[in-house]
């Protein structure tokens, strides 16, 4: 079965006083893959400026906007069609030597291929006092405990904006068990990493309407190296494994690498920032 999706995306930013000029880098247009190709997409932006594509280092669509005309207010709007197949996330290959696959990933070549996605880096990153806060039962297999460990940063924090920022360490995630996306993400790929799998985060679109953490903006899950089966989504925030509601749209290291968008405004005083997202499909 396929999907045939349309993302809507819209963000209206008001500022106190007049900007006179600002840089904008947006990454939000979902990737094809081998479960999804775009069909089209648009972008748009009520101020008198030029927008350029290009790819970033990991191979991701960005969109850059530099604006050099006085303004007070500036929308963004961005619409996006593609086709989603459908995804049986079980679908994979049972282990049938599980002391081989952990032999895999202590393995010194398969550490030098995967360095990038073991590294802790600042945003997952665990300190000295949570180092071991979960291991994996090296008796089961390496998915396994991969659904496990879902499940426990399912269970461990609460879904909760606004309690959290982009900067947010995992010490203070952990101990206050409140987060969103990004922090169920980080955590997962801390513990993940420690345990020698590499994880990388990723950020896209979740649909909307099905009761999902997360869906009314855009969404962050995790990907996971399994020796024999490659690269598998796990989605934290809501205890799932990715699906055909999942839509890529790049992945990075931490947050960092993929946030939806980045910016550098020239003004002084407060601004305001609306911003929405619509996630619908037809089969």
């Amino acid at each position: 079965m396929k999907f045939d999706y349309t993302i809507k995306y819209s963000s209206e930013n008001t500022y106190e006083n007049t900007v006179y000029e600002a840089f904008w880098q947006f990454m939000i247009v979902p990737e094809t893959n081998e479960s999804q190709e775009l069909k089209s997409s648009k972008f748009k932006t009520s101020a008198d400026t030029r927008i350029e594509r290009s790819i970033n280092g990991f191979g991701f669509q960005t969109i850059r906007i530099h604006s050099k005309n006085p303004f007070e207010s500036i929308r963004f709007d961005a619409e996006f069609k593609l086709i989603k197949n459908e995804i049986n996330p079980f679908d994979f290959t049972p282990s049938q030597d599980i002391t081989d696959d952990y032999k895999t990933i202590e393995d010194y070549l398969f550490k030098i291929e995967h360095e990038p996605y073991l590294t802790p880096m600042g945003l997952t990153k665990l300190s000295k006092k949570h180092q071991g806060i979960y291991m994996f039962d090296r008796t089961s297999s390496i998915t396994d405990n991969l659904i496990a460990l879902n499940k426990w940063v399912y269970n461990h924090l609460y879904f909760k904006p606004g309690v959290t920022h982009t900067e947010t360490l995992l010490d203070e995630i952990i101990e206050n068990r409140k987060g969103v996306c990004q922090d169920f993400s980080h955590l997962f790929i801390a513990i993940a990493r420690e345990n020698g799998i590499p994880a990388r985060y990723v950020s896209g679109y979740l649909h909307q309407g099905d009761g999902f953490f997360g869906d009314s903006q855009m969404h962050a899950w995790v990907e996971a190296y399994v020796p024999n089966n490659g690269w598998m989504g796990f989605d934290p925030t809501n205890n799932l494994l990715a699906n055909h509601n999942h839509i890529k749209a790049s992945h990075g290291k931490d947050y960092n690498d993929c946030a939806p968008l980045k910016g550098v405004v020239y003004t002084t005083g407060r601004n305001e920032t609306k911003y929405t997202v619509d996630v619908s499909y037809q089969q």
